[in-house]
């Protein structure tokens, strides 16, 4: 058994936390003050290569695995950008993956380029109003004519909208009761985020300003058949390949939170002195630090845990879910230790930890809540039956 790191994983982060130290706390609070999209960011991940770090290397990609993805981003969030940052770069990193497994020689060789580049933006259309988790019941419909689609539905919380270039959508081709199972007649495609027939529509929310969220209205949009990837209605199928990385990768990220809150509220207790004494030095507020630390140390054992079960091809589907639980759960833990440490300067904008706090919030929520992973290891580990 093997804890050290490779010294090329060293240099990961070694480097990655360079480039991140030129973007800090200031310029995150600043693009969220503005619902700015951090471009200058962005760029400068991408004219690093880091877009392409877990891409096949034939496309411009550094062929890596989810292991490496997961440290890149894990320090992207320590560095304070927290989820803004990451997800600002979530859909060229792993986001795409479906794609890149089950996309045309052809698709792939036009599309990975530009995404690994940065020249390509994408959106993730798959969350719907009146579906939530239960992906299958999705009610946009994507209707074949001649040589291509007509699609008209309604999706939500799909990040960069307002900015990206294409969409990575999932659509019915077959009506559920033609289907022989729920999973079956839908069919994604990767096609044009076209604005004359997708009314994009941004949602006000508490954290993540910097990156936005938004309510998309398609009607009548036309998606040539060469845009859809693999075979129709299979493609709730193929982003089930999807998942496992997004969980690792949203676990790392959430510790990656977890741990800047801890080293602000670390040094914040050295130097706050009350009562002539570093509150620091009371066992009251020493405690919850440690125990953090603690937790965040467990969690980051599982994530990194699943990242190599994923890369060496073992199941990991338990692993990556109990990852993105703990992850989340720990990291918000932090931050919200961290802000009772502060105390009112926790609450203050100037000191940067209310806005951790508002952006770890949202991976105890999304991409899959908390319920949703227990259900699933209470079927799939356990053997209990299935509550839903």
């Amino acid at each position: 058994m093997q804890f050290d790191w490779t010294s090329e994983q060293d240099d990961i982060r070694r480097e990655v936390r360079a480039l991140c130290a030129r973007f800090g706390d200031a310029y995150w609070l600043e693009q969220e003050r503005r619902h700015e999209f951090p471009e200058e960011f962005y760029r400068a991940m991408a004219e690093g290569g880091w877009l392409g770090i877990a891409m096949p290397e034939e496309y411009g990609g550094s062929g890596m695995g989810i292991t490496e993805a997961a440290l890149l981003l894990q320090e992207v969030a320590a560095s304070g950008g927290c989820m803004a940052a990451c997800s600002s770069i979530h859909m060229n990193i792993f986001g795409v993956n479906p794609l890149v497994v089950h996309g045309s020689e052809a698709q792939k060789r036009e599309h990975l380029p530009g995404i690994i580049n940065g020249e390509t933006k994408v959106a993730f259309g798959v969350t719907e109003p009146d579906v939530g988790l239960d992906t299958t019941r999705l009610k946009t419909r994507a209707v074949k004519e001649n040589g291509h689609y007509r699609v008209n539905g309604h999706k939500i919380w799909i990040s960069t909208a307002q900015v990206a270039h294409k969409i990575l959508l999932l659509a019915r081709t077959t009506p559920i009761e033609e289907t022989e199972r729920p999973a079956d007649g839908i069919s994604l495609f990767f096609t044009d985020l076209n604005r004359e027939a997708i009314d994009v529509r941004e949602i006000e929310k508490a954290g993540r300003a910097a990156v936005d969220s938004n309510e998309l209205f398609i009607e009548d949009l036309i998606i040539p058949e060469a845009d859809r990837i693999g075979e129709e209605g299979r493609g709730f199928h193929y982003i089930l390949d999807g998942f496992n990385p997004e969980r690792i990768l949203t676990a790392a990220e959430a510790i990656g939170m977890g741990k800047v809150a801890l080293d602000r509220a670390t040094r914040y207790a050295k130097e706050r002195i009350v009562f002539g004494r570093p509150i620091g030095q009371n066992q009251a507020v020493q405690h919850p630090l440690a125990r953090c630390w603690a937790d965040l140390e467990a969690a980051n054992l599982l994530t990194f845990k699943a990242a190599w079960l994923y890369d060496n091809g073992h199941p990991c589907g338990a692993e990556a879910n109990a990852a993105k639980l703990l992850g989340a759960e720990m990291g918000f833990k932090a931050t919200d230790q961290a802000m009772q440490t502060l105390g009112g300067m926790g609450y203050a904008k100037e000191f940067h930890v209310e806005r951790y706090w508002r952006e770890s919030k949202l991976l105890r929520i999304a991409p899959v809540s908390p319920e949703m992973i227990l259900c699933y290891i209470a079927e799939k580990v356990l053997g209990l039956p299935r509550s839903y």
